[in-house]
């Protein structure tokens, strides 16, 4: 998966990947059930978190171009397992319902407008897949019911994340190094730190190496990004403390 995703695609997984949400959510044993990978929230709260996200975003595609985002809505999710379902279902059909109405390209305000996705449906597109993919991971953990993730989705997960969570032109605070995310199943990127920032870099057969590294099957290294799992969780070469200053650092820009 690269940016040349088609965006029905893209639509088509956000809703695939909702359903399997929804289904994690209708397993588990309680709506106050504790996510274990998100400390201090149960179920409840996490689906009130996704669903409020999809309206909030459909309504920030809605509004186009603007300079800064519309409120979110602060009312909360119905507390009753059928209902609260429901309620997510039309949220996610709310925000699909934007996207397809105002296409791939039209620009809107995104918080990763700095970085290299670009602000615009298309980007939401492919972040809202993302955010819905981990999301139910931690449903499902919660439920105990851990499902795989489908590898190319996961893939393209680490890149998405490189391009928006990671990427800024805040000057790296540190000796300037790079770092190597190699995923098993042959798909590799390079972050590259230094004083312009933090941006994924190309990866040539000249390429120097890097200053640390980290191995693991995507879905490990997408859970890794997301702060799921640890250093510990991957196979790590090179300066370890790169990485504790990546997982540290919170830029200002």
């Amino acid at each position: 998966m690269t940016e040349s995703l088609k965006y029905s695609a893209l639509l088509q997984l956000i809703d695939e990947r909702s359903a399997a949400f929804r289904s994690a959510i209708a397993a588990a044993p309680s709506l106050d059930a504790p996510v274990p990978s998100c400390p201090e929230w149960t179920l409840f709260d996490l689906v009130q978190h996704l669903g409020t996200g999809q309206r909030w975003w459909a309504a920030i595609v809605a509004a186009g171009p603007a300079d800064a985002p519309p409120a979110k809505d602060a009312a909360e999710a119905p507390r009753e397992l059928e209902a609260l379902l429901a309620w997510y279902a039309e949220s996610t059909d709310l925000l699909l319902s934007a996207l397809r109405k105002a296409g791939p390209e039209r620009e809107c305000w995104a918080w990763w407008s700095a970085g290299v996705s670009p602000a615009n449906t298309w980007g939401v597109a492919r972040r809202r897949v993302h955010e819905v993919l981990v999301h139910t991971y931690d449903a499902q953990l919660a439920a105990s019911a851990v499902q795989p993730m489908p590898a190319d989705l996961a893939i393209d997960g680490v890149a998405e994340f490189l391009d928006t969570c990671t990427s800024t032109p805040a000057a790296w605070p540190h000796e300037a190094a790079t770092i190597h995310y190699h995923a098993t199943e042959g798909r590799s990127w390079l972050l590259a730190l230094d004083g312009t920032g933090a941006w994924p870099a190309p990866l040539t057969d000249d390429t120097a190496p890097a200053s640390a590294s980290a191995t693991g099957t995507a879905e490990q290294l997408l859970l890794f990004v997301w702060g799921r799992l640890t250093l510990s969780d991957l196979h790590i070469e090179g300066d370890k403390q790169v990485f504790e200053h990546l997982i540290a650092w919170e830029p200002e820009e």
